[in-house]
């Protein structure tokens, strides 16, 4: 059953573990992240969140569909997104499992449908309920989504994300960085001032 093979183990194993990078470093952007956009977009613009937070929520719903129209689909960034689990972790860590299961191509819609009714499974309700749109346009049947869920690989790419965050000094969700600097105004205007900035070389 996907309830069991997405629950968490309070924290997967090895996170928190000392990381390779230089503490303030952003680990760079490789092929095992999930990404939306031009891969060589002048500017990346990469996001530390939860599917436990309703701040991260909040963006997702109001801002990124903004955000990709204009700035994205236009070829001026990549977005880059990493899992940095929050509490509730019976939430957030199987929402990470269940969107890095999912096709790659298909990764951000997942993420879309995990935010929208993340309200709703905070409240009480049932997670079941909450994975079924989230699988349903993830490119995978229910059972590929257990199986990968349940392997020791998906547990490890969570772990990078969560080591990569904690090095990069992103300890709060959402934490955005616009090649590689942080950025703490997450509004629309003002990350449209940091990647302005980031394409003139500033």
């Amino acid at each position: 059953m996907i309830l069991a093979l997405l629950a968490p183990l309070a924290l997967f194993p090895g996170a928190g573990a000392s990381s390779a990078l230089a503490q303030g470093a952003v680990a760079p952007v490789t092929g095992a992240d999930r990404s939306i956009g031009r891969a060589d977009a002048p500017v990346t613009v990469i996001e530390y969140a939860s599917f436990s937070c309703n701040h991260c929520a909040d963006w997702h719903r109001f801002v990124f569909p903004v955000f990709k129209q204009r700035l994205i689909d236009t070829g001026q960034v990549r977005l880059v997104f990493r899992n940095l689990p929050t509490v509730p972790e019976e939430v957030s860590l199987p929402g990470a499992a269940l969107a890095r299961c999912a096709a790659p191509e298909r990764f951000f819609d997942v993420v879309s449908a995990l935010m929208l009714g993340q309200d709703a499974v905070l409240r009480g309700g049932d997670r079941v309920d909450w994975y079924a749109p989230a699988i349903a346009v993830s490119g995978r049947t229910r059972a590929q989504i257990d199986a990968c869920a349940a392997t020791p690989a998906t547990r490890d790419a969570i772990n990078r994300d969560i080591e990569s965050a904690h090095a990069a000094g992103a300890h709060s969700t959402p934490s955005f960085f616009v090649n590689g600097r942080r950025v703490t105004d997450r509004s629309l205007g003002g990350l449209e001032v940091a990647i302005r900035a980031a394409a003139a070389g500033q």
